[in-house]
């Protein structure tokens, strides 16, 4: 999980938009140019060139 106050600070370094925050996943989602940040114990990783390209 995610702290809320990090994920109303926190945008996508590649557009500056909105990130969602997907439990299943366990990574920051940008659905305008869909990405995947994953998160790796506890700490975003938002570095574009580590995202990941989601379908659909």
């Amino acid at each position: 999980m995610i702290d809320k106050d990090l994920l109303d600070i926190l945008v996508c370094p590649k557009c500056k938009g909105e990130l969602v925050y997907d439990e299943q996943k366990d990574m920051l989602i940008c659905s305008r140019c869909k990405l995947g940040y994953p998160i790796r114990d506890g700490i975003p990783i938002m570095l574009i060139d580590e995202a990941i390209k989601l379908e659909g």
